[in-house]
């Protein structure tokens, strides 16, 4: 029982088929994650394993970490620079053995920081469904020029490719300074207009928006209702986010459902 329960907005229970929130981990020791997960772990729907953080760690801590999380009905997953390191090495059949033996059952496939095409990456898509992991896949570049490069209607046609190769999710890149990329302005803002562009095109559903910083968090709430896809959520806001969601805070109390 939760303490003021009585008060408690409802909210649709994992496994969840929207309101994920994705949370990123740069390096949580065990303990500490376990801890995290006993209080908030609910809250929590996908757990990334920053960029190329895992590769430090011994792998044995890595595995319990996984298996950690899965106890709390969390996906946890490979982050997509640490895919793209495997495609600079010409290691991507190496990369999926090793994930698949060290118990990731999701992946994401991105080509934020290299020059993979968008045809590559749409293969990738494909084999790593038919090897039977749940992907995530993300549109956008980690480069501000080569991201702005990028149109509106690239953006909402590579959303659209993806999901038809395969991916359960497709991420729209914020990083995790959320700042001057994809949907967000130089302050860091949201771009409104980009937002409802693409919700016209695609379900958003099936979109999993970046949204490290408190303000972009609340925007996307508000625009898109309680049951919006989160991710790059810090460790230390997994409550914060679920009390904007459910109208517990002071910037969404009376105005979500």
């Amino acid at each position: 029982m939760k303490s003021f329960e009585f008060l408690l907005p409802k909210r649709n229970n994992k496994p969840r088929d929207s309101g994920f929130t994705m949370v990123l981990d740069k390096g949580l020791g065990l303990e500490n994650a376990r801890s995290l997960m006993e209080i908030c772990g609910e809250y929590v729907d996908f757990l990334k394993f920053g960029w190329g953080t895992s590769i430090l760690h011994d792998k044995d801590i890595v595995m319990e970490k996984i298996e950690m999380y899965k106890s709390f009905d969390i996906i946890p997953y490979t982050g997509g620079t640490l895919f793209e390191i495997a495609y600079l090495n010409d290691k991507i059949e190496e990369f999926f053995i090793e994930a698949e033996d060290m118990g990731f059952e999701a992946i994401e496939i991105s080509n934020g920081s290299t020059d993979m095409s968008e045809e590559e990456k749409l293969e990738f898509i494909k084999i790593a469904k038919n090897k039977n992991f749940f992907v995530l896949s993300e549109v956008g570049k980690k480069s501000v020029a080569k991201d702005k490069r990028i149109t509106l209607q690239e953006r909402i046609d590579a959303i659209k490719e993806e999901l038809n190769a395969g991916s359960d999710l497709v991420i729209m890149e914020g990083r995790e300074s959320g700042k001057n990329i994809g949907i967000y302005d130089k302050s860091g803002d949201l771009k409104l207009d980009l937002v409802d562009a693409i919700k016209c095109k695609v379900d958003v559903n099936k979109i999993l928006w970046e949204a490290p910083n408190k303000n972009q968090q609340v925007d996307l709430v508000l625009n898109l209702g309680p049951n919006v896809n989160l991710g790059n959520i810090s460790t230390n806001d997994i409550t914060s986010v679920e009390t904007i969601r459910r109208g517990l805070r002071g910037d969404t109390v009376g105005k979500v459902n």
